[in-house]
């Protein structure tokens, strides 16, 4: 199999890292996260080299790229700490937005495209533990419209964002994944409570009280798995780029930090560890690739990949965060040092869209045919 990337696909990479190199700097990402986390710049000069457009259809004035150019990005942008939501606003609103109606792809995409507009998923609610059946919002039928009443949580750029895509229950329990729907609801209404997070930026609370919203598709529940494993493609790749970021942060301070007279490197068994978490670096690198390469599979054969793509890249980011840390001491856990940064955003990483006990679980539940024997 070729896993050659193609012509247009590096210069796709190295047009983000030209303007990572030059416009975003370990110092300005600092920045940005002692003020609070606002990225929303940041995201526009994304725009700027055409990023926010690369998975909507060239009709509404993207780029119509797929998978892997997303990867591409995604791996770049990781290893440039870029704080910004890209993932949320670039590649899964697009990707639900076209479940919509041709009415509602018009109103909508052009802006997603010019990022003229923010659009993140609001999905996660209190007590659902990554379940995405488990939705207790409420939408109702009213004037020909829908209403929605409900709360979502850790909404990632919720503050930021001109419109939510909510998951809301037409009908049914509240753990069935029949009956769920997909609306957009505009921010101005809801109230929207935001905060920093842990890994410099942004989430919120957001609650909907007889909030005017636009039906997306009642078909919600299939939509929204496919979105969640669009997330997590995309989270593998940031977390690539991360752990080389960090990888090569800790390579760089043990050639130069002595002890005993000589550099960390010309240790041994500091060499090894090395070894150790190169090992996983590249372990993920390949499930990176395997998730991305996944996406157009099946549903049922998409998510158990996906869930085992998660579960590698989860502990490779733990494996990989711990040690570099420890190979550092003490200055790797200063906010003034970026191995903190990428520590803080790796442990983000993997506790969003399903930790990875959660997707061990699901790896199981769907490997019960072949025995734990993988097809």
């Amino acid at each position: 199999m070729d896993f050659d990337f193609t012509d247009d696909q590096e210069s796709l990479r190295d047009a983000v890292r030209r303007w990572v190199d030059k416009g975003f700097s370990f110092e300005r990402r600092h920045s940005i996260a002692k003020a609070g986390g606002h990225t929303r710049d940041v995201y526009r000069e994304l725009a700027g080299l055409g990023l926010t457009g690369l998975a909507v259809a060239e009709e509404h004035g993207g780029m119509g790229f797929g998978a892997i150019e997303a990867m591409v990005v995604s791996e770049e942008l990781g290893r440039g700490l870029v704080n910004a939501p890209y993932a949320q606003g670039a590649l899964l609103a697009p990707a639900l937005l076209a479940a919509a109606p041709a009415a509602v792809q018009a109103a909508w995409l052009p802006q997603v495209a010019d990022a003229s507009a923010l659009v993140v998923l609001a999905h996660q609610e209190r007590g659902a533990r990554y379940r995405l059946n488990q939705v207790s919002t409420r939408a109702t039928a009213a004037g020909g419209g829908w209403a929605i009443s409900g709360a979502k949580s850790v909404v990632p750029a919720g503050d930021e964002a001109d419109a939510f895509i909510v998951p809301a229950r037409i009908s049914g329990a509240d753990d069935d994944s029949a009956g769920i729907g997909l609306f957009v609801v505009e921010r101005a209404a809801a109230q929207v409570r935001g905060y920093p997070t842990q890994d410099g930026a942004r989430a919120a609370e957001v609650a909907f009280d007889e909030a005017p919203a636009t039906l997306i598709a009642e078909d919600g529940f299939v939509r929204l798995e496919q979105a969640a494993d669009i997330a997590i493609a995309a989270q593998c790749a940031e977390a690539v780029g991360l752990m080389d970021r960090l990888v090569a942060t800790t390579v760089e301070y043990m050639n130069t930090r002595k002890q005993f007279g000589v550099t960390l490197a010309s240790f041994q068994a500091l060499r090894h560890r090395i070894a150790d978490i190169k090992m996983q670096l590249e372990l993920a690198r390949s499930m990176s690739y395997f998730a991305s390469l996944k996406l157009g599979e099946a549903p049922p054969q998409r998510r158990r990949a996906l869930s085992q793509a998660r579960v590698q890249l989860g502990q490779a980011m733990r494996f990989v965060g711990q040690q570099c840390i420890q190979l550092h001491g003490g200055i790797g856990v200063t906010d003034e040092y970026i191995a903190s940064h990428c520590f803080k955003r790796l442990t983000v990483l993997e506790l969003s869209f399903g930790d990875t006990q959660y997707h061990l679980g699901e790896v199981s539940s769907r490997m019960q045919d072949t025995a734990g024997v993988f097809a």
